[in-house]
């Protein structure tokens, strides 16, 4: 993941790359637990797309949450280019940002725990960048499919932005939007850590605990 800096600067439409109209093979089913990576998924499941930076280490953050995760799957999103490769990701070219798909029963995973683990497995004040890696393609972005997941993204963001600044950092940069199409990541990325234990992964935390399940007067607590 270090190897395609780019300067930290999103293209406009008119610029990105082409891209191409169909999908890129990618694998069939999880690694780990041998689910389904596209689906179908059972009834009750809700799907979200997080970007904190490298996809291969974050994605090992949320298939190992104890909780009830069906599925994840690394791909593309937030971007302008149609099934664009990781190649072309990397270029800066195509706006696309490094996600997790997180499929995931609310019913056993609140939103607001799966978030709390996305807030504390990076570090949201970095803007284009996480840690040593440089990138539009490493920011911090929470893609939800739902007005009611929005709401509470956005809920969340706030209270870990006064936790964070309650700290000493800066402000929070993570973006929250409507997803428009998520496109999956070569086969090979999917589950990497899993495949190369020893593989790179460049995540690290603030430190800061992102306070959720308490309501509005989370942040104080």
């Amino acid at each position: 993941m270090l190897f395609f800096r780019k300067r930290a600067e999103m293209p406009a439409a008119a610029d990105a790359l082409p891209g191409r109209p169909n999908p890129l093979p990618t694998a069939e089913r999880h690694f780990v637990n041998g689910n389904p990576l596209k689906g179908p998924y059972p009834p009750g499941i809700e799907t979200i797309v997080l970007g904190l930076g490298c996809f291969w280490g974050a994605e090992r953050k949320f298939w190992q949450l104890p909780e009830s995760v069906f599925v994840t799957a690394v791909g593309y999103a937030a971007g302008f280019t149609p099934n664009p490769t990781y190649e072309e990701v990397c270029s800066g070219q195509t706006g696309h940002n490094e996600v997790v798909l997180v499929a995931y029963d609310p019913a056993v995973l609140p939103l607001e725990s799966l978030l709390k683990t996305f807030f504390e497995s990076h570090d949201p004040t970095q803007g284009y960048r996480q840690g040593n890696d440089t990138g539009t393609q490493y920011r911090s972005g929470i893609y939800t499919t739902s007005e009611a997941q929005a709401e509470t993204a956005r809920a969340v963001r706030e209270r870990y932005a006064r936790a964070l600044a309650e700290q000493g950092y800066g402000a929070i940069t993570t973006e929250i939007a409507p997803l428009e199409a998520f496109y999956f990541a070569e086969d090979y990325h999917q589950q990497y850590l899993a495949k190369n234990p020893g593989g790179y992964c460049g995540l690290g935390g603030t430190g800061v605990s992102c306070p959720v399940g308490l309501g509005e007067g989370a942040a104080a607590a």
